[in-house]
């Protein structure tokens, strides 16, 4: 048998697709007990996060193998199969563990060193095993993977590579500003209570929201999440201890609230912040319903102060004129007009001459100018050889530009003008669901930001990766093989331990047949005989077992079970029967199956030893 996984991901499907190809915790179990049933595959696991879903299995058969998966996979997420091939990829044994390996050690994360996979990864094995579509194969793998993923984050600094997605999400709200300067002070609505919701309300409260409110279907797990909170973030009482040096304001005094799901609406329109993360099939957060929450809050902002008047603008004098007024003086510029005409000319390259006239000016001085309006160069050269008539042409030609709109090239470029600051958006919404819980129409909205799975795949591939990122992936390499090595060995274990029995039962059969040729034999002299054989049976089988589990852990060593039960004629049944005794599975209830006549088996003295050394080698089960 041999592991097998083929999955989708951020890196391999878009969102849209990731979207619908999502699993209820239901649709998971269906899959992984639907996969055990089906020909190829031993045993079964599914992992499925926010931005992957893959099939974990131990198969006889790869191309078999692929094709019942891949089945299974389109069946249960209902994706058609033409349509979700393009978008799986397939991993097999080595490649298999070493992809497990670096997703636990967050290489394959939307956010590149996140910790959150670990438990989700967890997860999945409790899933497998409650299930009973776990064996030896991937509890083995999933249990290593873990390991390795904690030692990657306790040997290197991966941490500092990346973060959690909750954090890399309010991150991308925030626009620059540190969140814990951006979100002081906000109220925070958290439409969900399983993990990733909770990790949200967390990581609010210690940014220093004045406000969680959780809101969730079942109200008792909203209830669980805000004594959470308030043990941890809460409110300090009156006279609780305040350490030396601060004033108790470090951020982490937050309000704490459960409302029902209906209750969302009118939250939605109190909130400064929004995060969802809930396993519905449907929309939570419409367009329609942001934009109102939206339009209440802008509605609810002071109104902006009224913009002072803006000095003249003056070009070679001290006021800007637009020309002669009834009174025969020049009138000044109306402060607003004053404005758009900047803004004109900071986009356009004209400023306002009054009635200045182009007369006088050659065509080379105003196509100058018009290059400098461009931001583009004259050939000198060229305007050598115009004629006098061409020349004539050019300049009846902006004469009338400048009469139709009043402006003429400017003899100077004009100072760009900064840019006006964009106003803060009234709600900012997070979601960190799959499939989605906010209607992507509302990226549309004014007023609004929202961050999603699909603009946090599109930021995370420009964020930067750490150097420790390198030592990780060492550590990977180093524990695929290490893993294969292990496997390997153990593979062969059944097949050598059919072989001590063989030659327990050998030793058996022949001190029974010497006690019928020899009955006045006594019982010290017996003892003495049987012990002799035992002993020498053992030093013959010792360096043949253990050279053979050495070359067996080697790539290409699985072929030595075989030349054993070839060699010594072993029963493939017995060898059958020793692994399932093994795997706990020898019998129908889930017993193991009693093993055969120890003394031989594991023998004493070198023999065991060897025995016991590997048995410490290949960790726990």
């Amino acid at each position: 048998m041999s592991l097998l996984v083929v999955g989708l991901s951020h890196r391999s499907a878009p969102v849209s697709v990731l979207e619908r190809a999502a699993l209820s915790a239901d649709a998971q179990a269906k899959l992984v007990q639907d996969t055990v049933a089906a020909e190829p595959a031993a045993e079964a696991g599914v992992l499925a996060t926010c931005n992957r879903i893959e099939l974990y299995a131990d198969v006889d058969k790869f191309h078999a193998g692929v094709a019942e998966l891949s089945t299974l996979l389109a069946q249960h997420s209902g994706v058609g199969l033409d349509e979700l091939t393009p978008y799986l990829y397939v991993h097999y044994e080595d490649r298999a563990v070493h992809h497990l390996f670096s997703v636990a050690c967050g290489l394959d994360s939307m956010v590149v060193g996140e910790g959150q996979i670990l438990g989700q990864i967890k997860d999945s094995l409790a899933r497998a095993q409650e299930l009973h579509t776990a064996g030896r194969l991937l509890n083995d793998l999933f249990q290593q993977a873990l390991r390795v993923g904690k030692r990657a984050h306790s040997e290197t600094g991966i941490d500092r590579a990346g973060q959690s997605l909750v954090t890399f999400g309010l991150e991308q709200l925030a626009a620059g500003t540190p969140v814990t300067e951006w979100a002081r002070g906000k109220r925070a609505l958290v439409i969900g209570a399983g993990s990733m919701s909770s990790l949200a309300a967390a990581t609010l409260a210690r940014a220093g929201v004045a406000e969680v409110v959780v809101a969730n279907r079942t109200e008792d797990r909203a209830e669980r999440l805000v004594t959470l909170l308030e043990e941890q973030y809460g409110q300090r009482p009156a006279g609780a201890y305040t350490p030396e040096g601060t004033d108790g304001t470090d951020g982490t005094d937050v309000l704490a609230r459960a409302v029902p799901m209906h209750s969302v609406p009118v939250e939605l329109t109190r909130a400064d912040i929004a995060v969802s993360c809930t396993g519905a099939t449907g929309l939570v957060l419409t367009a329609t319903a942001v934009a109102e929450a939206a339009e209440t809050r802008t509605a609810r902002r002071p109104a902006p102060m009224d913009l002072p008047d803006l000095p003249p603008t003056g070009l070679g004098s001290d006021v800007t004129r637009l020309g002669t007024g009834a009174d025969g003086l020049d009138t000044p510029l109306d402060p607003t007009a004053a404005e758009g005409t900047r803004r004109a000319a900071a986009t356009n390259g004209f400023s306002v001459l009054g009635e200045a006239a182009v007369a006088g000016m050659d065509a080379a001085t105003l196509e100058q100018h018009a290059a400098w309006v461009g931001n583009g160069t004259v050939d000198r050269r060229e305007a050598a050889h115009r004629t006098v008539e061409e020349d004539a042409e050019l300049i009846a030609a902006l004469a009338a530009t400048a009469a139709a709109v009043g402006r003429i090239p400017e003899l100077r470029r004009p100072e760009p003008l900064p840019a006006a600051a964009r106003s803060e958006p009234a709600l900012y919404l997070l979601d960190l669901a799959m499939p989605r819980d906010i209607d992507p129409a509302v990226h549309r909205l004014a007023g609004v930001r929202l961050v999603d799975i699909e603009s946090l795949a599109e930021a995370s591939a420009d964020a930067p990766m750490a150097a420790d990122v390198d030592q990780v992936r060492r550590i990977v390499a180093d524990e695929v093989a290490a893993f294969g090595a292990a496997q390997r060995a153990a593979h062969i274990t059944p097949t050598v331990v059919a072989l001590r029995a063989m030659a327990a039962g050998v030793v058996a059969g022949e001190i029974a047949r010497l006690e019928g040729r020899l009955p006045g034999l006594d019982a010290k002299h017996r003892a003495e005989i049987s012990q002799t054989v035992r002993r020498v049976v053992d030093k013959l089988l010792h360096a043949p077992t253990v050279r053979v589990k050495q070359l067996a852990s080697e790539p290409g060593g699985a072929g030595y079970a075989d030349a054993l039960r070839t060699l010594f004629d072993l029963d493939q049944e017995t060898v059958a029967a020793v692994s399932r005794a093994a795997d706990g599975t020898g019998t129908p209830d889930g017993t193991a199956m009693g093993t055969p006549d120890t003394a031989g088996v594991t023998g004493t003295g070198a023999a065991g030893d060897v025995e016991s050394k590997n048995s410490k080698n290949r960790g726990p089960v």
